[in-house]
């Protein structure tokens, strides 16, 4: 039966500027660790699949699926989730969009969305083509169907999109 054990290891990873140092069951998703160890629950466990977006984190930057990274293969990395987006007690840019442009109905997915969100303002600056780049080698640009498709993996059940994809636009000055 020493088989059915839980295997412990231990990692460090920074969450929202703060280093943690955690021993974990080496199947603890990032998800889990976030909303039952550490109380950090607004990233929400929509589909646990990696099909809704919902749990959208950034992880070194980058936009990343909460539910499926286990949490033991983050050592070192820099996780922000929807808690640490504002800074010095001012809302981040994209939470105060959502707020004026009412980006949500229900707000299950909100905090999955302004991180995605986030992410991909990081891609566009960065250079990052989607599949609805109209030219590749030029920088791309944010218009509506650019948004649409790079928030694809984002889904509101509510159908706020018309709302999120206007908060998005005014974030970046649109």
């Amino acid at each position: 039966m020493d088989g059915l054990a839980p295997q412990l290891a231990t990692v460090s990873l920074h969450i929202n500027g703060q280093e943690w140092t955690l021993e974990l069951d080496t199947r603890t998703s990032l998800l889990d660790l976030l909303r039952e160890r550490l109380g950090l629950t607004g990233a929400k466990k929509g589909c646990d699949h990696g099909q809704c977006g919902a749990c959208t984190v950034l992880v070194d930057g980058r936009r990343a699926n909460a539910c499926l990274l286990l949490a033991v293969t983050l050592e070192g990395a820099y996780v922000t989730t929807i808690e640490g987006l504002a800074s010095d007690g001012e809302l981040h840019p994209l939470q105060s969009a959502f707020i004026a442009h009412d980006g949500f109905q229900c707000g299950y997915c909100t905090p999955g969305q302004i991180c995605s969100a986030a992410g991909m303002l990081a891609e566009v600056e960065a250079g990052w083509p989607s599949h609805a780049t109209a030219d590749v080698a030029a920088p791309p640009t944010l218009d509506a169907d650019e948004i649409r498709e790079r928030m694809s993996g984002n889904i509101c059940r509510c159908g706020a999109y018309p709302n999120i994809v206007a908060a998005i636009e005014a974030a970046v000055g649109r």
